[in-house]
């Protein structure tokens, strides 16, 4: 197995090269939080890139890709790398898919793993479809050791809740996942407020992340209080499916075909008219959007075409103003805020 001592890794900086995309630079031990827009994950001592690479589609491809696509988001300054043991089963691969594939590549570049925060989330059971019980997680994360082929996770995260699991049981667990030294740190994904609190109050230790779908055309997170809590607690907020599924890519024509179409082209017309100002791809400007609140989101990227991951990185070359943020706020929902 690959492994690590201590937390001060070595991860790769964002540079802009002199076309706008991304550059190979040193490696530093650790990352500096004043670096490249780099975020403290909660209040530990895990640091990460601005935006986050993520590994749902990673299995429709082989190994030489996907070594491609993540030598390539390293090198943009993607430190995190997001994964889960349900990825790849929606295209038809075995559970664990995603995870075995990067685990591969790991095991051919163990240089790679020095230079990631390693992420990866349990508690989906094909069929059930939830499981967060103790002996289910902890069956969960020892899986995901063996298939990722590394002896320590930075951060493991519920992926869904599980509401047949007390969160007493549910902390159980990850307490002894942290003790053990197999977990550095614990998130959540698609919990509530009240899912998070709840399972909080059990637990010695702070949660550090929580992982909602949040993009400029799904603003949940600004009304459910996923993100108010974040601020309040000090948690850093993930998002997943940043671009919208790919909504955010589409023409206009496309969009206005998409549910809600005439406020998806609004939002795309909007996201088009700060890249053009700012000279940024529009998926740049989709992510400067989510990175504008102050929560400091950490948006995941999961594509699989570096040129993209590049055009992606650039996010961090733009800051919308109020007035930008606030217009596609109401793109977005239609109608005016008050």
């Amino acid at each position: 197995m690959l492994r690590r001592q201590g937390i001060s890794f070595q991860r790769t900086l964002f540079a802009e090269s002199s076309g706008g995309g991304c550059a190979a630079s040193d490696t530093v031990p650790g990352m500096d939080t004043a670096s490249a827009g780099a975020v403290r994950l909660g209040k530990s001592d895990l640091v990460v890139g601005p935006v986050a690479y993520g590994c749902w589609r990673l299995a429709r491809g082989d190994a030489r890709q996907a070594r491609v696509n993540l030598e390539t988001a390293l090198d943009c300054g993607f430190t995190l790398v997001d994964t889960a043991d349900v990825y790849g089963l929606d295209d038809g691969q075995p559970f664990g898919a995603a995870e075995a594939l990067l685990g591969e590549v790991l095991r051919a570049a163990p240089a790679l793993r020095h230079r990631m925060v390693l992420a990866t989330k349990g508690g989906i059971v094909p069929g059930v479809p939830y499981d967060s019980g103790a002996e289910a997680l902890r069956r969960a994360c020892l899986a995901s050791l063996e298939r990722l082929g590394v002896d320590v996770i930075d951060l493991y995260q519920i992926h869904r809740p599980d509401w047949l699991a007390h969160p007493e049981e549910v902390a159980g667990c990850l307490t002894e996942l942290r003790q053990s030294g197999r977990v550095r740190e614990f998130g959540v994904s698609n919990y509530t407020v009240d899912q998070f609190e709840a399972l909080q109050a059990h637990l010695p230790f702070a949660l550090v992340t929580h992982q909602p779908e949040f993009s400029a055309w799904c603003l949940d997170p600004l009304r459910n209080g996923v993100l108010d809590q974040c601020l309040r607690r000090g948690v850093t907020p993930l998002a997943w499916s940043p671009l919208a599924g790919g909504r955010l890519g589409l023409a206009a024509e496309a969009a206005r075909r998409e549910v809600g179409g005439d406020r998806l082209a609004a939002v795309i017309a909007h996201l088009d008219a700060l890249a053009r100002d700012r000279r940024v791809p529009r998926s740049a400007a989709a992510l400067a959007f989510l990175r504008r609140h102050p929560a400091r989101v950490v948006p995941i990227v999961g594509s699989q075409r570096p040129e993209r991951i590049r055009e992606c990185a650039r996010a961090v070359e733009i800051t919308l103003s109020r007035s930008e943020w606030y217009a596609v706020v109401e793109a977005a929902q239609g109608e005016a805020l008050p």
